[in-house]
């Protein structure tokens, strides 16, 4: 005889209540079983020490008469340390997408890489642009800079002539005004 410990609906509708129980394999879900080994009561929180109860030893008991837990309750008994984790099969490979799909993805990946690098092209054009337009800038305002020197540099050149010709001329002015001022007399 196959013996299961597994789980037996009980509860209300929409309220559900779980006995865990040790039966043959062949009888119905909810039907005739050997023991009771536990309960479980999904609808208490996940933190509660009531939401899964279990007798440690008589589960002990029939383990070692070779009795097989459920997915589920083998889940319940590892969480209480009573059996090793236990692994959890590959899945099927028909949840995975096909070939088709995967070259789709890796198409429109590509398009997105190649628009990326695109953008990035145009800013650093752009920024070249405008660094190379600083630079006409700083270069057109230092020729304007030297040009307004070299004017400044000729005025000053120029007054400094004129300042020493200046004096002459006040003589001359002087001159010509005591000129005049002897002619009225």
């Amino acid at each position: 005889m196959a013996l299961k410990i597994r789980l037996s609906r009980a509860g209300a509708k929409k309220r559900p209540y779980y006995r865990i129980v040790l039966a043959d394999s062949r009888s119905p879900r909810d039907g005739r079983y050997i023991e009771r080994l536990g309960s479980y009561d999904p609808m208490l929180p996940k933190n509660s020490d009531d939401r899964v109860k279990i007798d440690e030893e008589r589960v002990k008991h029939w383990l070692s008469k070779g009795a097989k837990p459920t997915d589920r309750v083998a889940r319940f008994l590892a969480n209480a340390k009573i059996i090793d984790t236990p692994q959890i099969p590959e899945q099927t490979k028909k949840s995975q997408p096909k070939q088709k799909t995967l070259d789709r993805i890796a198409e429109r990946e590509e398009k997105a890489k190649a628009a990326a690098e695109a953008a990035e092209a145009e800013r650093e054009e752009k920024a070249k642009a405008a660094a190379e337009a600083a630079e006409t800038q700083e270069n057109t305002d230092q020729a304007q800079d030297d040009d307004i020197e070299s004017i400044d540099s000729k005025i000053n050149s120029d007054s400094s002539d004129s300042e020493t010709k200046e004096p002459a001329s006040d003589a001359a002015d002087d001159e010509s005004d005591t000129k005049t001022d002897n002619k009225s007399d």
